[in-house]
């Protein structure tokens, strides 16, 4: 039976961020995630957190200026000192959080920039945040993410998301599965899943196209939510999608599978 994790980036957007945790352990979801906490003292959402009940499944190292369009930082060469302080900010959060999981977006090809240096800076950075994630025993992920949202992202399959674990070395680095990105840019989910699952360590979903909830489109979710029961996967499934409508009022997807 799947186990959901509310992402509240996306989630119940009409709530001020704090309020998103109650509301979420009121539709039944079991745990949390999001971009990041940051913006609110850590005391603030460790206490949200106790309150709701819920578990903090991850959240991201912080990533630049999301706002102004930057989509992390941890391939750009002149952001290394700025990456590491923001590992450090992140276990001292999810340490607060109990959080055992941390996320790296790695950012957007600079106009021009060699692939290769980008990827040297990426994966030295990955070394780094991996040997300091497991001293705080946090395991460290990295997300390939599609190139239609997001044109211009460094990390956009599973074979690159491979490659990089494998030149990082890390018994501590894995890789964030979103069945919504790999539909877009690879297909072959199940198989690609399965091939892999030993190097995921968290999933998410959303439906294509749209990245509305589950039924919306075109991916089978019942399919992929009994396929992750047969293969053994106990991890949480990391709700981030855009609600049709209201959060509450398009989860009745979740119906058959809420404990």
């Amino acid at each position: 039976m799947p186990k959901f994790s509310a992402n509240l980036s996306f989630l119940y957007q009409e709530l001020p961020f704090l309020d998103r945790f109650e509301a979420a352990a009121k539709d039944g979801f079991g745990a949390l995630e999001y971009l990041g906490p940051y913006a609110e003292p850590k005391e603030k959402v460790a206490e949200a957190l106790t309150s709701s009940g819920l578990k903090q499944a991850l959240f991201n190292v912080p990533s630049g200026d999301w706002a102004g369009g930057e989509r992390g930082i941890a391939c750009l060469p002149d952001r290394v000192e700025e990456f590491r302080a923001g590992v450090a900010q992140a276990i001292d959060y999810a340490t607060a959080l109990s959080c055992q999981q941390l996320n790296v977006i790695s950012g957007l090809v600079p106009p021009g920039a060699d692939l290769g240096s980008l990827e040297e800076v990426l994966v030295e950075n990955l070394k780094y945040a991996s040997a300091r994630s497991a001293d705080a025993g946090i395991r460290l992920l990295i997300e390939p993410i599609n190139l239609r949202d997001i044109p211009g992202f460094f990390l956009s399959t599973t074979d690159h998301a491979e490659q990089i674990l494998d030149k990082v070395g890390s018994d501590n680095l894995y890789i964030q599965y979103d069945f919504y990105h790999m539909q877009i840019m690879q297909g072959d989910l199940i198989e690609t899943f399965a091939r892999l699952e030993d190097r995921i360590a968290h999933v998410q979903i959303a439906d294509n196209p749209g990245r509305n909830e589950p039924g919306t489109g075109e991916i089978n979710y019942p399919f992929i939510f009994s396929e992750l029961d047969r293969l053994g996967y106990d991890g949480w499934v990391g709700c981030e999608y855009k609600p049709k409508s209201s959060t509450s009022e398009g989860l009745g997807w979740m119906n058959p599978y809420r404990r």
